[in-house]
């Protein structure tokens, strides 16, 4: 290791989407560090840079999937639809690192491949792909909540013929347009492909393994008139979404399912199955339909009469229909279970007929029957949390990797610090905020700037959190989500979509506000849980 106490920059940022592009912002321009950001795409924008199949978009609604923190910028951009596309989230995150002229700081087409702490000078060395390092002080990582992508192994993938991509890697020169194509996954990533590419492809096979709660999204263009409506009042929005549980833009219910009767759960249900939003139909109906059995039957109920409505065909809509707990991540796309109406879709449920093997031609089900395919999608979801880190030699005190760790599952000190790894700070880490992700990710880099900004005023060398805090830390975490129906299914937010992934908790669930205040006292007492050595 380096003996030099002087670092190459006072701070390496590891990713450059809606968090890394933010810290980045904050460490150079307010605290006026040294700052070098490192992005492993061609350009800037995490998930909105490679995530470019056909339907990517945000399922949060558009007046709220920004930044809250330049009131300037919040006036002057615009959007015209009520939901953003992939390419509208990207243009937005441009013209922000264009405005702050952020691309001197950032390094393009450069994958971070190790970050290894050196105990003697309390550096940082990071290493990247092409064989480069960098010693900084402060490591910031923004490797994106959903960012690893998940690749199942099934026998035969390399023979496939045709175009395998997946979801997270979308190749801009494929076109679905008037091709066989097939879809392994219905997760949110499924559905929005799955709406956008049955009216494009000359056939579409979903390869089905779970069915899946889809609510309309109520996705609709939007006049100038509303766009102005929405920006006279950001100021009471803002307030609102910081303070809220989801963050999404819409007051949460605090009427519990079963204190009304069932004509009016129905009504209430459908106002809100008509107005559209996953999240609005799991936490703006009723208070309780995340935690209380009863409510969420009744929530899963009214889903599945939907199902049996749009769908024309019994059995279809019998392969389509749900029967475990409404208690996943909450999905929305407009139109998604009418397309299966089309001649031109094909349901497979895996389940019921697993698939095989890949062949050159396609895809081979236990049925025996080979499904015909120019291009097979992998929408299979990512590793998430914390897959991007354990794919990094990442080495804090002792040379210990993260993977020792975390034997038992991802773990952190308010989401966003890890014991052991000192001057070290996760935007969306283990066990940070279940929520919309911008006004989460502006919370935490505006604390970790803070912190930051505390430890360069007074003279302290690392900042790590104990044992203790982090332990604390999970406890409640855990403690919050088994209040929650969320653990009895089976789940990416708890790792159940990986193979031999542990489940863990990985998710604080009470709330955007309750983060917030978390935070807010741990700074007040002068930064309970953390050490801060001199």
């Amino acid at each position: 290791m380096s003996t030099t106490t002087t670092p190459d920059v006072d701070a390496v940022v590891i990713g450059a989407g809606f968090g890394g592009i933010y810290m980045t912002h904050t460490l150079r321009d307010e605290l006026g560090l040294r700052v070098q950001t490192f992005e492993k795409g061609g350009g800037v924008g995490g998930t909105w840079y490679f995530n470019r199949y056909p339907g990517a978009k945000s399922d949060t609604e558009g007046f709220v999937y920004r930044y809250s923190f330049d009131a300037d910028l919040l006036q002057e951009w615009n959007w015209n639809r009520r939901y953003l596309d992939q390419a509208d989230v990207l243009a937005y995150l441009e013209h922000v690192v264009e405005r702050y002229d952020l691309a001197r700081s950032i390094q393009l087409d450069t994958e971070v491949t190790g970050a290894v702490f050196d105990e003697d000078t309390d550096l940082w060395t990071v290493s990247t792909a092409d064989g480069t390092t960098r010693t900084c002080r402060y490591l910031v990582n923004a490797l994106g909540l959903l960012a690893r992508s998940n690749m199942p192994a099934i026998p035969g993938a390399e023979s496939f013929a045709g175009d395998l991509v997946h979801t997270n890697a979308w190749p801009d020169d494929l076109d679905v347009t008037g091709k066989r194509v097939g879809v392994i996954g219905t997760g949110s990533t499924g559905v929005q492909f799955i709406t956008a590419a049955a009216p494009r492809a000359a056939h579409l096979t979903v390869f089905q393994r779970t069915p899946q709660y889809v609510v309309p999204s109520g996705n609709r263009p939007v006049e100038q008139a509303e766009v102005d409506e929405a920006k006279q009042g950001f100021a009471a929005t803002w307030d609102q979404v910081r303070d809220s549980v989801v963050a999404f833009g819409f007051e949460e219910s605090t009427v519990p399912a079963m204190s009304v009767t069932e004509e009016e759960r129905r009504r209430v249900f459908q106002e809100n199955w008509d107005k559209g939003n996953g999240f609005r139909f799991m936490f703006g109906t009723f208070s309780d339909i995340a935690s209380d059995p009863d409510a969420n039957a009744a929530a899963a109920a009214f889903i599945r009469s939907k199902i049996a409505e749009a769908v024309d065909d019994p059995e279809t809509a019998r392969k389509l229909t749900p029967d475990d707990l409404y208690a996943k991540r909450p999905l929305c796309d407009q139109g998604y279970y009418e397309t299966y109406n089309r001649d031109d879709v094909e349901l497979v449920s895996v389940k019921e007929n697993p698939i095989t093997e890949i062949v050159p031609e396609g895809v081979r089900t236990a049925d025996g029957v080979v499904h015909e395919l120019d291009v097979l999608v992998f929408a299979t979801g990512f590793d998430a949390v914390d897959g991007n880190y354990r794919a990094m030699d990442l080495r804090g005190r002792g040379g210990r990797h993260v993977d020792d760790h975390w034997t038992d599952g991802p773990t952190s000190y308010l989401g966003v610090s890890k014991a052991g790894f000192p001057n070290m700070f996760m935007i969306l880490g283990p066990n940070g905020p279940f929520t919309n992700l911008p006004p989460s990710i502006e919370a935490q880099v505006e604390w970790i700037t803070d912190l930051v900004r505390t430890a360069e005023e007074s003279g302290v060398r690392t900042v790590e959190p104990t044992q203790a805090a982090e332990e604390g830390w999970t406890a409640t975490c855990q403690e919050i989500a088994d209040m929650t129906l969320f653990p009895q299914a089976d789940s990416w937010i708890f790792g159940a979509n990986i193979p031999g992934k542990k489940n863990a908790v990985m998710f604080y669930m009470a709330g955007i506000g309750a983060y917030r205040r978390q935070l807010a006292d741990v700074a007040e007492k002068d930064y309970e849980g953390f050490v801060l050595a001199r």
